[in-house]
């Protein structure tokens, strides 16, 4: 259809082109041009996301704790596989996502509880806060584990959690699950089945097929690397290390304690893949950090977009124009391009820092760029 050339310009501009608008609109479109100078019109502010974002501060003691406790007694494991609690940042509610790129959820597991096996497209792991009994079983390892230790469950494991003790246990994930569901690319299984005789069996818990210690017997001892072992473990595209323990990252960081640091990032230990060096997953990576007593970190921005639970001592953090008191287990986020800086708050005790980033999914997409302030507050490229 041949459009007619558009003629003399309508007196009453701003009807037309509010039925313009309408129309385009009602036609699933939508309109690139500016038609003033104001920021509400900027062309490339029209290409962005409304939702954004924002820095948040969960606080465990106050809301996060009580609210796993009376869940726990609320809604049980025969009713829902289920029962945690995710941390929705406001500015992309309701969406179910911490940051842009992660899911944060808490969950307490009552005395000896197990979930039934499943398995899903996004990467996820554990970080055990409180109980010494916390359980996940991932590709036929039985992991066990306690407060700081790190547990992975790569996408398209099997895996189930639980709790092997006689008390409460808490542990918080971190998933790439909104990464995964802005590439329309979730999928999730729950019928678990092993194969006995010749036929495919339904079982509501994983047969062992490695021994308890594996991940630390087979990769536990930097710059060694068993040959008559295979590595390709679950799909093969991730760490095939499933447990790292608090006790030996705590150690590092001790040894480590007297060194300089960076100025931008204090004492900060990455969790890796022992087979490549790189991080355990493609999309994301995980660090611990230590603060000195007293110590405070120069400001940095980085395009990543971060979160980070406080597992020891208290300090204070400003994200951009907001100041974070912080405690052990609570949880903030620091959405991509916003300034931030750490202090430790006590003059005789370390605090440590778990920190989850995407910055291994920036890098793969060359968007990945981080600046500092130095002691003279002059902005310098970092990477």
């Amino acid at each position: 259809m041949q459009v007619e050339k558009h003629q003399a310009q309508s007196p009453d501009v701003d009807a037309n082109l509010d039925a313009l608008h309408r129309d385009v609109y009602a036609n699933n479109m939508a309109p690139y041009w500016a038609i003033d100078r104001k920021v509400t019109n900027d062309e490339d502010r029209q290409v962005q996301q409304g939702r954004k974002a924002v820095p948040f501060l969960w606080k465990y003691k106050a809301q996060v704790e009580p609210l796993l406790y009376r869940s726990a007694a609320l809604i049980r494991t025969e009713t829902s596989e289920r029962r945690s609690l995710v941390l929705v940042n406001p500015g992309l509610a309701p969406q179910r996502a911490t940051t842009t790129t992660q899911y944060i959820a808490y969950r307490l597991n009552d005395p000896v509880e197990i979930m039934p096996p499943h398995r899903h497209t996004p990467n996820a792991i554990r970080l055990g806060l409180t109980g010494t009994q916390n359980f996940t079983g991932v590709e036929g390892e039985s992991v066990v584990f306690g407060p700081g230790d790190l547990v992975l469950t790569p996408h398209d494991t099997w895996h189930n959690h639980g709790n092997q003790g006689n008390e409460p246990a808490i542990n918080v994930s971190v998933l790439d699950l909104p990464l995964a569901e802005t590439l329309n690319s979730i999928a999730f299984e729950h019928n678990y089945t092993e194969e006995e005789e010749g036929r495919r069996i339904s079982r509501a818990r994983q047969t062992e097929r490695f021994a308890p210690d594996y991940s630390a017997r087979v990769y536990s001892r930097g710059g060694f690397l068993p040959r008559f072992v295979s590595h390709q473990r679950g799909a093969g595209a991730a760490s095939p290390m499933y447990v790292y323990r608090y006790a030996m990252m705590r150690e590092m960081l001790e040894k480590f304690r007297d060194w300089d640091g960076s100025p931008h990032e204090a004492l900060m230990v990455e969790y890796v893949d022992p087979t490549t060096g790189g991080p355990v997953y493609r999309t994301l990576t995980f660090f611990m950090m230590m603060l000195r007593p007293g110590e405070k970190t120069l400001p940095v921005r980085q395009t990543s977009n971060i979160t980070v639970i406080p597992f020891e001592g208290r300090g204070t953090s400003v994200v951009g124009d907001q100041r974070f008191d912080w405690e052990p287990f609570d949880t903030f986020a620091i959405p991509g391009t916003h300034w931030y800086e750490h202090h430790n708050r006590s003059d005789s005790e370390p605090a440590i820092l778990f920190v989850a980033s995407d910055e291994p999914t920036l890098k793969a997409l060359a968007f990945f760029q981080k600046f500092g302030k130095n002691a003279n507050g002059d902005i310098v490229r970092l990477s």
